[in-house]
C-alpha cells in the first residue's frame, strides 16, 4: 500500500467509540500548538468533533473533514445511507504549518467502505499512533487486541492514554502484556472546558515523537 507524503504528527485512535479521543486530541493540540484533522465525521446531526476541539483549544488550526455524514453510525454505513462511498484516495492530509493531530472514527477495525478498514488508512498515513482506552474493567482485552492489530501491520505505536478513574492494576497489565508505555492518565473532569484542558499536565513526549525511545 502506498504511503502518504511525509506528515509530522500523530494519529489518535481508540479501543471503542465515545472513549475520549476528542478530549485527548484537544489536549495534544493545545500543548503542541498543532493542527487538528478529523478525516471522517459521522453523527453530524448530533456532534462535531472539529467544533469541540476548536472550542477546547481555541488557538488550534482546524482542518475540515474530508467526509461528513449525518447518521451516528460506522463510516461505511453512514456513507451508504447517503448514497456515498469513502475513498482512501480522498483522505489526503491537509497542508499545515506545524504538526498535525489526526483523529480516527471509532476503533482501528471500523470499516470505511466495503473493502477498507480504518487501519488501512492508518497504514497509508504512516503516522505514529496514540491509543485511547478506558481505565476500567474490560480495557486490558480491548487495548491488547488493538495493539496487536497495529503491530501486525507494522504501524508504530507511541503509547496509550487512559481515560477514567486511575486503575494501577489495569495500567500495569497494559504496559506489561502490551509492551507499551501509558503516556498519560486523564481522570474524570468536573467539566470539559478550555481552561481545564489547558490545566492538564503537558504530554511528556514531543511532536513529532521520538520513536527511538524504548516502549514499556
Amino acid at each position: 500500500m502506498a504511503k502518504s507524503p511525509s506528515v509530522q504528527g500523530v494519529f489518535v485512535t481508540g479501543t471503542d467509540t465515545n472513549i475520549g479521543k476528542t478530549l485527548v486530541c484537544a489536549w495534544l493540540v493545545h500543548h503542541w500548538r498543532a493542527g487538528y484533522w478529523k478525516p471522517v465525521q459521522t453523527g453530524a446531526t448530533e456532534d462535531s468533533d472539529s467544533a469541540t476541539v476548536a472550542k477546547l483549544a481555541p488557538a488550534a488550526i482546524i482542518h475540515p473533514p474530508a467526509y461528513v455524514f449525518q447518521a451516528p453510525l460506522s463510516p461505511h454505513e453512514a456513507a451508504r445511507r447517503e448514497g456515498a462511498r469513502i475513498e482512501l484516495s480522498g483522505l489526503k492530509p491537509p497542508a499545515t504549518p506545524g504538526p498535525l493531530v489526526v483523529e480516527g472514527a471509532g476503533g482501528i477495525l471500523v470499516p470505511l467502505n466495503e473493502v477498507a478498514l480504518t487501519i488501512d488508512f492508518m497504514e497509508m498515513l504512516n503516522l505514529p499512533v496514540v491509543v485511547v482506552a478506558r481505565s476500567g474493567l474490560g480495557t486490558i482485552n480491548h487495548t491488547l487486541l488493538t495493539l496487536d492489530a497495529l503491530r501486525r501491520r507494522h504501524i508504530p505505536v507511541l503509547g496509550v492514554v487512559l481515560n477514567g478513574q486511575k486503575n494501577p492494576a489495569n495500567r500495569q497489565a497494559i504496559e506489561h502484556f502490551g509492551s507499551v508505555r501509558v503516556l498519560a492518565e486523564i481522570q474524570p473532569l468536573p467539566a470539559v472546558t478550555p481552561a481545564l484542558v489547558a490545566s492538564l499536565p503537558p504530554p511528556d513526549f514531543s511532536c513529532p515523537p521520538d520513536l527511538t525511545r524504548p516502549e514499556g
